[in-house]
């Protein structure tokens, strides 16, 4: 059996795995890091944000999950309804 560290080491070596994590890390997590921050800072669970947003539970975890993965990306308007039920206002800011 393969340690974490071992199993991570060998799909690092695959073609495309490293840009791709790469690219997570620059995109994805630094969204998701945000959108949790704002959610722990503002002292609510997932389920507080859903109805707060309209929705369920099931989606925000959803949401939070699929931007760890970077399988799939929401919509603006999804970012913005999960920043205002945050008491946050969603800003975009295009960088060279």
């Amino acid at each position: 059996m393969q340690t974490h560290d071992k199993l991570i080491e060998t799909l690092m070596q695959r073609p495309g795995v490293q840009a791709e994590v790469e690219r997570l890390e620059r995109e994805e997590f630094a969204l998701l890091d945000l959108l949790l921050k704002a959610r722990h800072e503002a002292g609510l669970s997932q389920a507080q944000v859903a109805e707060r947003m309209g929705t369920h539970a099931p989606a925000v975890a959803r949401l939070e999950r699929a931007l760890a993965t970077g399988k799939h990306s929401p919509s603006v308007a999804t970012l913005r309804k999960y920043a205002r039920a945050c008491g946050k206002n969603l800003f975009v800011d295009l960088r060279d």
